[in-house]
């Protein structure tokens, strides 16, 4: 083969893998705002609801119990989920609970 026509090639094909480059890079990017961004945000609304904790509040447990917060310490919460019945929970599984519907109040 002729050697020009190599270089020839090379330098096509050098062209299209930069503008192949950007397209990697915007989609990377894309991906980040699409699904980590409003992940962190989340994380985030939950670091927050955990650090202001106060007894009374209305919580939900990561494995579906719902209680009311009773005392709350550095890394655990105390939780009544019936009368007179106190857990002890790791901060990291409990969640906000949802407000209740209007219907369940009655």
């Amino acid at each position: 083969m002729n050697f020009n026509v190599i270089l020839l090639q090379a330098a096509q094909g050098g062209g299209s893998m930069g503008g192949s480059m950007i397209w990697i890079i915007l989609l990377f990017v894309a991906m980040w705002f699409l699904m980590m961004r409003p992940q962190r945000k989340k994380e985030k609304e939950e670091r927050q609801f955990r650090e202001s904790l106060k007894k009374g509040d209305r919580v939900l447990f990561s494995g579906g119990v719902y209680g009311k917060v009773h005392s709350v310490d550095s890394h655990t919460v105390e939780v009544e989920v019936s009368n007179g019945v106190i857990l002890t929970v790791e901060k990291s599984m409990i969640t906000p609970a949802p407000e209740p519907k209007a219907e369940e109040k009655k």
